[in-house]
This record gives C-alpha cells, structure tokens and sequence, in this order.
C-alpha cells in the first residue's frame, strides 16, 4: 500500500463522504475511489459502506484509522527529518469563529505541508492576507472562492422531547432553553419573535456551543457541519431554509503571494470538478 492512498482514506474516513474526500486532497473522486478499492483488496476487507448521503466506516475502518494515521504522521516526520532551513513566507490567514474542525484541518493542511510557509492564524476581522468567511461578510473590495454551502439545523441534547419531531418550527422553540451564537445567521430562523427566546448561554464558537448542547444547557441552531458527526448531540431539520456560503476571500487591490494563488487555484479548481461531471451522472442515472 502507497501512503498516497493511506491518506486518501483518512479523509474519507474523516469527510464520510468520496466528494468531499477529493475536493480536500485536491483530487478527482475516482482517484479517491480507486485508492480505497485497492486498500480494501489488500487488506481483504471492507472499509466504507455506501448510502445516499455518503460512506459508513466499518469496524474494520475503525480499527484501521488509528494504524494509517501513524503511518502518514511518520512518513510526514521523516521527510523533514533532513529538509535544510529555508527562507519561509509568512501567510496570515483570517479564520472566522464558527468553522468546524474536520474542514477546518482539510483546508490548513495543504497550506502547513509546505516547508517554504510559515502560517499564521488571526481572527475574520484582523488583518490578513486572505480570510475564510461566510459570503455575508465579505468586503466590497474582496473576491471570493466558494468553498462550500451548507444549511442550518437544531441540535439538541439527545433525551429533550423535542427530538420525536421530525422536524422544528420557530413556535416550537418558544419557552426553551438556547444557546445563542455570537453572529447573526440564526435570526433569520427566529424572524421578529426573537423577544420570545429563552437564552441559557452564549457562546463563543461551534465546538462550544456543541459543548453546552451535549451537557443539555438547552438547544443551538448551527451549521450542519459543527452537528455532524457529534455522537453527544441529536440533529433535527428546521422549517425556515438557512443556508451559508463559506469560501476563501482576499483583497482585490493587493497581490496575493505565491502560495496563496497556487491555493486559491486549487480550490478553483477543485470547485469546478463536479459542475462539470454531476450533471452527466443524473441524466444517465434518469435513462
């Protein structure tokens, strides 16, 4: 086996789904596929099991992570090991609070491999070279690479009553217990009632609003990335469609360094892969 191949099935395993595992590699999905193929035959054994949302590790997946990502973080160590002292450029990048942390570590990786960068992390709203934001606070003097979009959910703690719906209206939060955010996208669920929100906390980022979700403080609308995953919490749709749209935002009038142009093709190109394969897939599907 290839250490290519062992890292494609950490990000699968970490992503849970073939898309998201190549567009954090930089790869297209087949590559991806036949990797795991390959991984499977070797081992003799089945890894992922497919469903319509993605990939389930199996047992044998499990079992197999922790070994692999020794594996990858050895071979990592050893190519430094020797690598001589290099002038590196210094790239501060903008993270806003509410990333969550598996595509928070896809997106750094590519950037912390390199040997010539030396990355430094500030908050959305300090000075950077570029920023990872939701589209709504972008700069009018600021391109923007999409990244991804995703929807908004409850979460809840796993034995509140209101986990036997199936779904959440705004009246059915009215009296229980939140967890507000320190931003805004969740008011577009709770509209002009806002005055009817019972507020337990507030918190500073995702990962501690799950925190207090799972501790039972009350209940958070967040995006469904910080929910997913989270074996603490449960997650139910709500009825109002929230959306975001993160992506890579830098400053039009100044030019990007050379690492951070190289990656932003990256994405750039990455983004445009399944634009141009899915729409095949469904019309072959639909025949």
């Amino acid at each position: 086996m290839e250490i290519r191949e062992l890292r494609y099935f950490a990000a699968v395993y970490r992503e849970r789904n073939l898309t998201a595992a190549a567009r954090a590699c930089f790869v297209s999905q087949p590559s991806i596929s036949t990797a795991i193929t390959h991984l499977e035959a070797e081992l003799g054994t089945t890894l992922f099991i497919r469903h319509k949302k993605g990939v389930a590790p199996t047992a044998s997946a499990e079992q197999f992570h922790a070994l692999a990502r020794r594996i990858i973080d050895e071979a990592d160590a050893a190519r430094s090991l020797f690598r001589k002292p290099s002038t590196k450029t210094t790239v501060t990048l903008g993270l806003m609070r509410t990333l969550d942390v598996p595509r928070t570590i896809a997106l750094l990786k590519p950037l912390t491999a390199r040997t010539d960068i030396a990355l430094r992390l500030v908050g959305s709203d300090e000075r950077a070279d570029a920023r990872i934001i939701s589209k709504s606070m972008l700069r009018a003097d600021e391109h923007f690479v999409a990244l991804w979009s995703e929807r908004y959910v409850a979460a809840l703690p796993p034995s509140h009553p209101l986990t036997l719906k199936e779904k959440l209206r705004t009246a059915d939060l009215a009296g229980v217990a939140l967890i507000d955010r320190c931003h805004c996208e969740q008011s577009e669920f709770f509209g002009r009632t806002s005055q009817r929100r019972q507020t337990a906390a507030i918190a500073q980022s995702e990962d501690w609003a799950m925190a207090l979700v799972a501790a039972g403080v009350g209940i958070a609308i967040v995006p469904e990335g910080a929910a997913r995953g989270n074996p603490d919490v449960t997650v139910r749709e709500i009825e109002v469609k929230v959306r975001r749209e993160v992506g890579l935002a830098y400053r039009a009038s100044v030019p990007l360094a050379d690492a951070l142009k190289e990656f932003v093709g990256k994405l750039q190109k990455q983004r445009r892969k399944p634009d141009r394969i899915d729409p095949r897939r469904n019309k072959r599907r639909k025949s």
